[in-house]
């Protein structure tokens, strides 16, 4: 599953864009500086998501939308279209 793929599904399962999940964090006093196992531990107690779905927003919480290219363009199931991920929904994605 591409990293954007678990971030869609995400959606799918919460109907909240990884950008709602940013902001929520934010107001839960959570950033950069904030280590993994508290934020999983809230995304796995307030929204029951797994380990992977909840590291894929550990992510885009500590470190933005960019994702390394090591998958970008690879076209296999874990391949991703762009180095950047759509924070926005999945409806809007210009790069579904």
């Amino acid at each position: 599953m591409s990293f954007q793929a678990y971030l869609d599904n995400i959606e799918t399962k919460t109907g909240l864009t990884p950008r709602q999940f940013i902001e929520l964090a934010t107001e839960k006093g959570f950033d950069k500086t904030t280590k993994a196992a508290p934020i999983v531990a809230w995304l796995k107690e307030d929204y029951q998501l797994g380990q992977g779905h909840a590291m894929a927003l550990v992510h885009v919480i500590t470190k933005g939308p960019q994702i390394s290219d090591k998958h970008v363009g690879t076209g296999g199931a874990h391949g991703d279209a762009s180095n950047t991920l759509w924070l926005d929904g999945k409806d809007s994605n210009p790069n579904p």
